[in-house]
Order: C-alpha cells, then sequence, then structure tokens
C-alpha cells in the first residue's frame, strides 16, 4: 500500500515512526524557536521577528521536511493529516496510535528543547510559543478558523500526495505554502496551530491550555472533512483531456 508522496506504507513501521517523531520536532521546534523571540522582542539581523516570521518558518520547514521525510513515513507530522487519511482508507488504522504517540512525542521535546534554549522567559512570558486567542476572540472563532485553515492545508495535501494526476514534484512545495497560507489567516484571531500537536506540546511543557479543547478537536474535524471532500468529490472529477474527448461533437461522424 501506497501512501504520502509515495512512501510505502508497512514497510518499516519503525523508522517511518521515527522519521514522524523526528520531523514534528524539527517542525514544532522551528515554528516555536520564531514565535518565541518575536513575543519576547529580542533583536535578531537587526530586529525582533515578526508574524511574517513565524508565518515563514511554517512554510518552509514544512516544505523542507517533506521533502527529506516523504518517502520514508509519508510526512504527516500532523494528527489531522493521519486522521483524515485513516477515515478515507488510505492509511490503515492500526499504524495510527503509533503516528499519534510519535507526533506528540515530537513536539513535547521540541517544547522542552526551547525551556532549556529560551529559558524562564520564553516559557513564563512567550508560553514557549504556544498559541493563545487574540484578545476578544473567543473559542467558537478559534474553532471555527481553526477547522476551516485545516480543512485548506489537507485537501491540498489530499490532492498533491494521494492523486496520481498531480504532479509530484511541486507536492512538497505545494504543502509548504498551503501551511503558510493557513497561518496567514489563522494567525491575526488564534496564533495559527493549524495542527493539534504543534499547539499541545507546548501547551503542556509552558503549562497554558487556553482553549485547548479547540486547537486539538477543529484541526481534526477540518482535516477529515477535508479528506472526505477530496476522496469522494474532487478525486472523481475527470481530466479535461478526458472530458475533451468524449464530447459528442468531437467524435467522427458514423458512416
Amino acid at each position: 500500500m501506497t501512501g504520502l508522496y509515495g512512501h510505502r506504507i508497512g514497510a518499516n513501521m519503525a523508522a517511518a515512526a521515527a522519521a514522524e517523531a523526528i520531523g514534528t520536532f524539527v517542525l514544532v521546534l522551528a515554528i516555536i524557536a520564531t514565535a518565541i523571540p518575536a513575543a519576547l522582542g529580542r533583536p535578531l539581523a537587526g530586529g525582533p521577528y515578526n508574524s511574517l516570521a513565524v508565518v515563514l518558518a511554517n512554510g518552509l520547514a514544512l516544505l523542507v521536511l517533506v521533502a527529506a521525510f516523504g518517502h520514508v513515513s509519508g510526512a504527516h507530522f500532523n494528527p489531522a493529516v493521519t486522521l483524515g487519511l485513516a477515515v478515507t482508507r488510505k492509511f490503515p488504522w492500526s499504524y495510527v496510535p503509533a503516528y499519534l504517540v510519535a507526533q506528540l512525542g515530537g513536539a513535547l521535546i521540541a517544547a522542552l528543547i526551547a525551556w532549556v534554549l529560551y529559558g524562564t522567559a520564553g516559557r513564563s512570558v512567550a508560553l514557549l510559543g504556544a498559541t493563545q486567542p487574540t484578545p476578544g476572540v473567543g473559542a467558537g472563532r478559534v474553532f471555527l478558523v481553526e477547522a476551516v485553515v485545516t480543512f485548506v492545508l489537507v485537501l491540498v495535501i489530499m490532492s498533491v500526495a494521494t492523486d496520481r494526476r498531480a504532479r509530484t514534484g511541486v507536492a512538497a512545495t505545494a504543502a509548504g505554502l498551503a501551511l503558510a497560507a493557513a497561518v496567514f489567516i489563522a494567525g491575526p484571531l488564534s496564533g495559527g496551530a493549524v495542527n493539534p500537536v504543534r499547539a499541545l506540546g507546548p501547551m503542556i511543557v509552558a503549562g497554558a491550555f487556553t482553549d485547548v479543547w479547540a486547537y486539538i478537536v477543529a484541526p481534526i474535524v477540518g482535516g477529515i472533512v477535508a479528506a472526505f471532500t477530496y476522496d469522494r468529490l474532487l478525486r472523481k472529477a475527470a481530466m479535461p483531456e478526458q472530458h475533451h474527448e468524449t464530447m459528442p461533437e468531437q467524435r467522427e461522424p458514423s458512416r
């Protein structure tokens, strides 16, 4: 059985789980290590990081990691992706627990490393880059925006990494840019987690659990809806060339 980005599912589960843990660790560390100095206002190359830097960290990290580990584990790095694939039978349920544990473990280690790197201020002031709602934004809006942007991310991944009609050379770039776009949209409202473990890892280590249920449930709901939407609707669309060839006016007249 072939998974995302040509990954052979079940070929080596130990290696796949390790890749998921390492990949999630690097992804989350890249994101929160950009968010923490932005929150602390620490100068870097002439000025502190800003919101744009956080967006770029999300997109570039995912792009690189998909290219590096896609063939090893499918480069899920996100329970919303894993569960979306599982409910559409693109990934065996028996492997889901190993992936989820690996992803959460990688996120927790990333948060712990960030705590060591940035010290007490990184945890007490910046909350280790944990996603938090903007003042005045309630849990309902957090849920909605996180579900919508995760829908976008998983829909793109389903398209470029599970459909044979897609050009495989653009898969990593498309996934990275989709995550960047998602964080652009959600950042001003929820911080843009787009991933339950990206939210949960720093929350656990920092002890900050504001609207934690929304950051866990919303991406999973969005990811599952996206997987069903692509698998049951968009995947069935005919190629333009096929449609063109079967148009009645293009057929030769019978003799």
